[in-house]
């Protein structure tokens, strides 16, 4: 679930970034309009809940498995990473929405520096955005070595208590 919910983030803001371009460059308001419209969709319909459903997916498989989500840093920076790009995301709701609705009441014109220069942030967002989920996904796969202070204590404890289960002085009955 987590993979799929990440790469579907990822391969959606690559489609807003396509749709972001495309306003940019247009010449034809219709065209640029119809970026809008679309950007606005994406955004909501699938960015958004792709963000939350990969964030919240991220913490319940770390959570579930060996890797653990405080026992490892590459774990806590792509955690980071995660957090830090979902309320970047959630940030530029609004003004993706208020540039949509600015070219449903009037068509956009290539030359008004006012629309320009708000869909340049938005090209600008998308492309930090697709940085910042490609280094999330390098992390990843490649998962650097390095363990947490958490981990070393948590392996301290255990090599106290003669492993991850104490027997009760029975030989094979293991107390959890």
């Amino acid at each position: 679930m987590h993979a799929v919910t990440s790469l579907g983030w990822l391969g959606a803001v690559v489609v807003f970034l396509v749709l972001a371009l495309a306003a940019l460059r247009g010449d034809d308001p219709l065209v640029m309009r119809a970026a809008c419209l679309a950007m606005d969709l994406a955004v909501r319909f699938a960015i958004v809940p792709l963000a939350v459903a990969s964030l919240l997916s991220g913490v319940v498989s770390s959570l579930v498995s060996p890797w653990g989500l405080v026992r490892h840093w590459w774990v806590l920076i792509k955690l980071a990473i995660v957090v830090v790009a979902t309320a970047v995301l959630i940030m530029q709701v609004e003004p993706v929405a208020a540039l949509a609705d600015a070219t449903v009441a009037s068509p956009p014109t290539a030359d008004g520096m006012q629309w320009r220069e708000a869909v340049v942030s938005l090209v600008v967002h998308a492309v930090g955005g697709l940085v910042i989920l490609l280094t999330a996904t390098v992390l990843a796969i490649y998962k650097p070595r390095g363990a947490t202070g958490f981990a070393a204590r948590g392996s301290a404890r255990r090599h106290r208590t003669g492993g991850a289960a104490a027997t009760n002085g029975r030989k094979g009955l293991k107390i959890r």
